[in-house]
């Protein structure tokens, strides 16, 4: 049974979960899902977990990610993309690198910000876009967002190339209207890319065409390890009577009780069984374990 993370480098024309099914149908996993929707404009790395590495898709859904996208200037569409229809037009001021530069310098830190209807949001057991779509708006609670970085790649007459590092829950294309708006006129998304999800910065992605034509020829895509994605929780090895109690649900001593707050749980073969909370006082409760399959990614 296969386990773990494939990260997947998303086409462009396809939404999050017709990505993500042709991949459970391609690799036979009994479990999938994906850590971050993208719209189905947007490419890039959109991390799938397999198997057991579903129950740590959470951690990766609220990790930062790194973009880079393009705004067209002067126009504004409806969904905030180039797929939708212009609903206002505005005469594009002259910019300079310094000027847009000054502006972005604003969009850094933490904010506000609200969610567009064409979001998968629901209201009601509803999905905000299935709303849009009938002409029907409602409210949506402002959510806090950190931008950590906004840098200008080109500034053109009635575009601009620039990347983002963000926090989860950062829709770019509200941030791109915002600045379209802070610079003088209107815009929307023209282009999107997520270069990568944190903590798979540095880590290769595989086309859709390169994982379906592996798995036609009896190969196994890369899958990277379920705990790959969990690098910054304290890691503590427990002896196998423990492990087993781990397993039933049941609280074991902590091998070092001082440890407090999520940690990686490993046993004595290096095998990794999932996320407990340590308590600070010398005990471990077990969160999220997983089910351990000859193969199964861990370690």
């Amino acid at each position: 049974m296969i386990c773990g993370v494939l990260l997947l480098d998303k086409p462009q024309g396809l939404s999050s979960n017709q990505a993500l099914q042709r991949v459970k149908r391609a690799t036979g996993a009994d479990k999938a899902g994906h850590a971050g929707s993208l719209d189905p404009l947007a490419t890039g790395m959109l991390p799938i977990c397999l198997g057991e590495a579903t129950k740590i898709a959470g951690e990766l859904a609220g990790a930062r990610k790194r973009y880079r996208f393009a705004i067209a200037l002067g126009s504004r569409t409806d969904t905030g993309d180039r797929e939708g229809a212009v609903i206002e037009t505005l005469p594009v001021p002259a910019l300079g690198a310094q000027e847009v530069r000054s502006v972005l310098a604003r969009f850094l830190g933490r904010q506000l910000q609200v969610p567009p209807m064409y979001s998968a949001l629901k209201r009601g057991g509803q999905p905000l876009y299935r709303l849009a779509r009938t002409g029907v708006e409602v409210e949506r609670d402002a959510r806090e967002i950190e931008i950590g970085e906004l840098v200008p790649l080109t500034v053109g007459a009635a575009a601009l190339e620039l990347e983002a590092l963000c926090s989860k829950g950062t829709y770019i294309r509200v941030l791109a209207e915002d600045i379209a708006r802070a610079l003088g006129t209107c815009g929307h998304v023209a282009r999107l890319r997520r270069l990568w999800v944190a903590p798979f910065e540095s880590e290769p992605m595989q086309t859709l065409e390169a994982v379906e034509q592996a798995c036609r020829s009896g190969a196994t895509p890369a899958v990277l390890a379920a705990d790959r994605a969990l690098p910054a929780l304290a890691s503590i090895t427990v002896a196998q009577a423990a492990a087993v109690r781990l397993a039933h649900g049941q609280p074991i001593a902590s091998p070092d009780p001082r440890l407090a707050g999520r940690v990686r749980l490993y046993d004595e073969r290096g095998r990794f069984l999932g996320i407990g909370e340590a308590d600070g006082r010398g005990g471990v409760r077990p969160k999220r374990m997983f089910v351990l399959v000859a193969g199964g990614g861990s370690g």
